[in-house]
């Protein structure tokens, strides 16, 4: 197809997604100009995002220069590159040789790979010594390999294919563990380098089974009432393209194959004007480290966004009951490794939910009583990496906060054991099936933007007043702060003795009574990593040690472990971008949240885990004159239904 032949409609806004036409002429033209050959895979084609000062001085009509940024991996001669086109202008602007890096997985190679395992004679005779005769009915999760000094993957695009066996093809085959198997492959030459075989271990005896049509064990509760989510006059957001306005909040949001979900240009409307506070918000990266030191599990440290990519994995949303009431989806639009348009409809879910009591005072003196009820917008999507599952919801309030909430469900990582063999390092879920203990690290990557492009972050300490005559009964407590200087200054753990929080402020912006702006991050759960300093682990992924950074803006900065974490020996990342020791006062800067989940398996977490929540919010503190939801309507009273047939307001 010629370039002159796909017709692109002109886009609404700098930073609206490419769309299907505009990501199909990228890839024409880069062909064409740089004459790729068949070997040549798309990593990755998505918007080569503006500068700032284009975006926030855009204006409706304004000409826009659409471009693509693009990740090429050549099989044949093994190298990558990066490339930016011109869509406007049908021309390659960047074309550049990317030395002794690999890409992150595409999901064509998940599928090459497990055919290229399943049909090797070595591997199949591994699987007859377990017992196993039809090697369609084995599952291989194709794991990354990371980065362990091994002189024979040097240099090599590699994976390593972990192995579990259904009993029929609708099996859950997590049960059923293939433990000291290992098949390491060659991606660029799509063909098994070795077989690691540890020892045979014993195909735990019981299924995993979960659903009712495969588990007769599973009776369905039939005591459960419906409960109805409508809203006869439609939901109270408005949507334009990727733009969304509610309730005074006012964004746009995009979608990225490794990221996912993305903000950009939150506001939210206060006096008449709507006032900035986000630039860009993403996930970026998310790591999964596991505590066991067993051949089989030892190695299982992965980077789920820059090695898998959470948004090539989002889930279509068509089916099942992801969200609830008056629903937007949104597709996502990417492509094939083969550069062909690749569509996840209904990648993203937009919706509105009651969350309860906004504010409420009774004077009990006059008893008059005012109530508000809170409701939140909720943006989110689902991705599916092998064996578990991640939901990413960003929620926003009538107050001003805004939440991010991950929801881990899915599968755990399994394990087979011998026959009266106790797990050091994991928990026995299932009479010889062990799930190994491990973590999930999530790093969110926050460009703040509060009244302005200059910011600072100013850490706050609670700490207890002197003993003296000024506190005679002892229970005073007063805070301290201290503003960030420095990137060095600013890479921080938790401290619940000091409840310790980060507040981000614009230094140039006062409020009523004449203290900066600001937002403060509100931790939830939260972890640090129990592996070493030198482990590969903590060389490659060295921002899980601190649960805060804040780093000077740079468009390059925009993932906690480097472009290229794939087989990566280390040292790149938001480790390297902080070692710079900009200044961050009072500048242009970017917070860095990290939030771990330290899980400890369980017997309950089998056959599939109930859904554990961790979050963090941002919350405004003195942004506001005043609380900004108190022009909430009064609820309107409504019949419930009662046991007694009568009906009560509320």
């Amino acid at each position: 197809m010629k370039t002159q032949e796909i017709k692109i409609k002109k886009a609404v806004h700098p930073l609206e997604p490419l769309t299907a036409e505009e990501i199909t002429k990228a890839v024409t033209i880069l062909r064409e100009k740089q004459n790729l050959s068949s070997s040549a895979r798309f990593a990755q084609v998505v918007l080569q995002e503006p500068v700032k000062e284009v975006v926030l001085n855009y204006q409706e009509g304004d000409a826009i220069n659409r471009e693509a940024f693009i990740i090429i991996l050549d099989n044949v001669t093994e190298k990558t590159y990066e490339a930016v086109v011109s869509i406007t202008n049908e021309e390659v602007v960047l074309w550049e040789n990317i030395p002794n890096v690999q890409p992150g997985f595409m999901l064509d190679e998940f599928e090459e790979c497990e055919r290229v395992v399943k049909n090797n004679p070595e591997y199949q005779a591994a699987l007859l010594k377990r017992g196993v005769t039809d090697p369609g009915l084995v599952m291989i999760d194709p794991w990354s390999a990371g980065y362990f000094n091994i002189e024979e993957d040097e240099g090599k695009r590699v994976a390593r294919a972990l192995a579990w066996v259904r009993k029929s093809p609708n099996d859950n085959g997590y049960a059923y563990p293939l433990t000291g198997l290992i098949a390491v492959v060659d991606l660029n030459k799509m063909e098994v380098m070795r077989i690691e075989d540890y020892a045979v271990k014993p195909i735990p005896p019981l299924d995993g089974d979960y659903t009712p049509e495969t588990s007769q064990s599973i009776e369905l509760r039939k005591d459960l009432k419906p409960l109805e989510i409508i809203q006869p006059e439609g939901p109270s957001f408005e949507v334009n393209g990727h733009h969304i306005s509610w309730q005074k909040w006012d964004f746009r949001f995009s979608f990225t194959p490794r990221e996912g979900l993305v903000l950009h240009t939150v506001g939210y409307e206060d006096k008449g004007k709507i006032r900035p506070i986000l630039y860009r918000a993403s996930l970026a990266e998310m790591v999964v480290p596991y505590g066991e030191a067993s051949d089989m599990h030892n190695r299982q440290n992965a980077f789920d966004a820059g090695e898998y990519g959470m948004g090539q994995l989002a889930n279509s949303l068509t089916l099942g009951c992801d969200c609830l009431g008056e629903i937007r989806y949104f597709d996502a639009v990417m492509t094939d490794s083969r550069g062909n348009i690749k569509t996840i409809p209904n990648a993203i879910c937009l919706h509105e939910e009651d969350y309860g009591i906004a504010w409420k005072h009774t004077d009990w003196r006059t008893e008059q009583v005012e109530v508000r009820r809170s409701r939140r917008l909720v943006i989110s999507f689902f991705a599916t990496v092998a064996n578990y599952d991640y939901g990413f919801f960003w929620s926003f309030y009538q107050d001003g906060t805004m939440e991010m909430e991950v929801k881990l469900t899915g599968m755990l990582n399994t394990g087979a054991l011998d026959e009266g063999e106790k797990p050091k390092y994991g928990t026995m879920i299932a009479p010889q099936l062990n799930a190994p203990f491990h973590q999930h690290f999530f790093n969110f990557r926050l460009d703040t933007h509060l009244d302005g492009m200059n910011n600072s972050v100013v850490e706050v300490n609670t700490v207890p007043e002197k003993r003296g005559p000024h506190n005679p009964f002892n229970n005073a407590f007063h805070i301290e702060t201290t503003t960030f200087k420095t990137e060095q200054e600013a890479q921080r753990i938790m401290d619940m003795a000091s409840q310790r929080t980060w507040k981000i402020v614009n230094p140039n912006s006062l409020n009523a009574v004449g203290q900066p702006v600001g937002y403060k991050i509100m931790p939830g759960e939260n972890c640090l990593p129990f592996a070493y300093d030198d482990s590969s682990l903590i060389k490659r992924a060295g921002f899980i040690k601190n649960h805060l950074h804040v780093t000077k803006f740079d468009s390059d900065e925009l993932y906690a472990s480097g472009k290229y974490p794939n087989q990566h020996k280390g040292g790149d990342g938001l480790t390297k971008y902080a070692q710079a020791n900009r200044n961050i006062e009072n500048e242009d800067i970017v917070v860095w949240y990290t939030m771990g989940h330290h899980h400890i398996t369980r017997p309950e977490d089998w056959p599939v885990m109930p859904t554990a929540y961790i979050n963090f919010q941002l919350k405004p503190v003195g942004f506001f004159d005043r609380n900004p939801a108190i022009d909430l309507p009064r609820p309107t009273p409504k019949s419930c239904h009662t046991k007694a047939g009568s009906s009560c307001q509320h």
